[in-house]
């Protein structure tokens, strides 16, 4: 599989990343419907033989339990050096900020648990997963860079960000002389595509790659509307995204799968295939060996620009969701 250099660091992944959100203990957090050890390990064995070597989970999937599946299963089936594995921490709690826990301590308790549970010595790709409005950006940087400073860590992304953020954030790394932000993580995709506006943008001119998450939107562009799975009916993070633009999104939906009748393969081959054109590796779950069948079908498929133009015409400008409709603007009073 083709290999692209994340950013302007030297990790060199895979074009397709693995998002690991679908591997936990279903018992355990909000997910109700992630794989068991086994079904886990089973998918990300096949990822490793189909080539795929970029791997992205997150302390809070599950409450730890996707980190101890991954970490387990690529210590079995992989040496450390031939993976690239991200995981990431989270904001300070209120419960933490009310303890007197500081942003520093946070940040070395998450990272000391994720190593822990993945049973290894360093992380490839530590990912600031959602912006700590109560810690100074200044405070996240020094401690990433004490933490890569101590071999714990490669290089630093971050997920869920507005790119004054992103900027704020590597411009106090230059000054100090740390290492930057190499990659964003942010909701984008076909049918959900705000961060062209000005995150997208900016990465492209400061070298910084870009690895979205949802790239499926929650599996709602692999297949026609109306053909339902447990994720879809379970998934409530899922369903706040895009139950409320459902109308407009499905006659997106439907091109889709107009172009993959037209080159005969899969709606999510089609939906992957446009992503590659704009992105570094896109983040792509997996929960039945099947669903890897798409993502390495648009490998190869070549979309041509009208084909591309046909997909984006119909896109309407979507509210944000989730954690970043959350953060949006507050005026001070």
């Amino acid at each position: 599989m083709e290999k692209r250099r994340l950013g302007q660091s030297d990790l060199m992944v895979s074009r397709i990343c693995l998002g690991c959100m679908g591997f936990g203990d279903a018992t355990d957090g909000p997910h109700s419907w992630t794989l068991n050890k086994e079904d886990s390990r089973a998918i990300i064995k096949q990822a490793l033989e189909a080539g795929i070597t970029f791997f992205d989970t997150a302390l809070g999937y599950q409450n730890g339990s996707s980190e101890r599946f991954v970490g387990r299963a690529l210590r079995d089936f992989a040496k450390r050096e031939e993976v690239v594995l991200a995981t990431k921490f989270l904001p300070r709690s209120k419960e933490d900020i009310e303890s007197g826990v500081s942003g520093r301590a946070h940040i070395e308790r998450s990272l000391e648990q994720s190593l822990d549970n993945l049973g290894m010595d360093y992380i490839d790709l530590y990912i600031y997963h959602i912006w700590d409005y109560n810690t100074p950006i200044e405070e996240v940087m020094d401690t990433l860079n004490g933490a890569i400073e101590a071999g714990k860590v490669r290089e630093i992304g971050i997920a869920n960000c507005f790119a004054w953020q992103l900027a704020k954030a590597n411009a106090y790394a230059d000054k100090m002389g740390y290492k930057r932000f190499i990659s964003v993580q942010s909701h984008y995709n076909l049918i959900m595509r705000e961060d062209e506006r000005e995150l997208m943008t900016y990465c492209q001119e400061e070298g910084i790659a870009t690895t979205p998450y949802s790239a499926l939107a929650g599996g709602r562009l692999s297949r026609l509307p109306g053909v339902t799975t447990k994720r879809l009916e379970e998934d409530k993070f899922a369903q706040s995204k895009y139950d409320q633009t459902a109308e407009e999104d499905n006659k997106i939906i439907a091109r889709v799968a107009e172009l993959a009748d037209k080159y005969q393969t899969s709606m999510t081959a089609v939906s992957l295939a446009w992503l590659l054109t704009r992105v570094d590796a896109p983040v792509v779950g997996a929960t039945k060996p099947h669903h890897l069948e798409g993502p390495l079908e648009a490998l190869d498929l070549k979309l041509s620009s009208e084909d591309l133009a046909y997909l984006e015409e119909l896109y309407l400008p979507h509210a944000l969701s989730g954690v970043m409709a959350q953060n949006t603007y507050k005026p001070r009073r």
